[in-house]
């Protein structure tokens, strides 16, 4: 997103002008969270380990559906197989043979009612569940806080450039350019310890923190 001048008087005005960058910053409770939770197993034939990894999976989402969750918060990250090889000591000649096989299906899953997030792990956990690769908080609608974030961006700013050009002794002209620095999703902040409602898992919901950034350009008046 830019404001720009354009033509001699742009350019007249680069000459002499100040450059600021404002920063805004909005925190919000979140109301999502996403986990990445998956199954291994380890088996001598390859069919078999592929095998006990589907099941186990088969059951976990069938119980995801079951609490509720929709079919487009349910997605599969990866799906490996791999053989597992002997490690025969160096004094030993032999080449390493493939003594088993280990597969592991990894599903994403975005939780948008957060009282549930405790039950589910609870539930995932039973189900099979033995690989979790953390969570991650964060708002189902951010859009209205971002641009909260802006707002204060620009007016953060603004005030930076009012006291450079106080100090300078200067008078502050008109805005010649804006340009967003978009920094992308909200980021986690921890904040407190909370247990969920369903569950005696602890987990830390706190805050996540949406920031702005813009570059500004003011032209010096005369």
């Amino acid at each position: 997103m830019a404001v720009v001048m354009s033509g001699a008087a742009m350019a007249d005005d680069m000459k002499r002008h100040i450059s600021v960058t404002g920063e805004g910053q909005v925190e919000a409770t979140p109301d999502m969270v996403t986990l990445s939770l998956g199954v291994t197993h380890e088996a001598d034939e390859a069919a078999d380990a592929m095998s006990q990894t589907s099941d186990a999976v088969a059951q976990i989402l069938a119980r995801l559906t079951g609490m509720g969750l929709e079919q487009r918060d349910v997605q599969t990250r990866s799906l490996t197989l791999n053989p597992v090889w002997s490690n025969q000591p160096e004094t030993k000649p032999r080449r390493s043979e493939i003594t088993g096989y280990v597969a592991s299906n990894i599903v994403i899953v975005r939780v948008r009612n957060m009282d549930k997030l405790g039950g589910i792990l609870d539930a995932v956990v039973a189900d099979g569940a033995n690989t979790f690769n953390g969570l991650s908080f964060g708002l189902q609608e951010p859009d209205a806080l971002a641009d909260k974030a802006r707002k204060q961006a620009v007016a953060d700013g603004r005030a930076k450039a009012e006291l450079l050009a106080q100090a300078a002794g200067v008078k502050l002209g008109q805005v010649i350019s804006i340009t967003d620095q978009d920094r992308g999703q909200p980021m986690p902040r921890m904040m407190e310890m909370s247990a969920m409602r369903d569950s005696g898992v602890p987990v830390a919901s706190g805050e996540v923190t949406i920031d702005a950034s813009v570059s500004m350009i003011f032209a010096i008046g005369e």
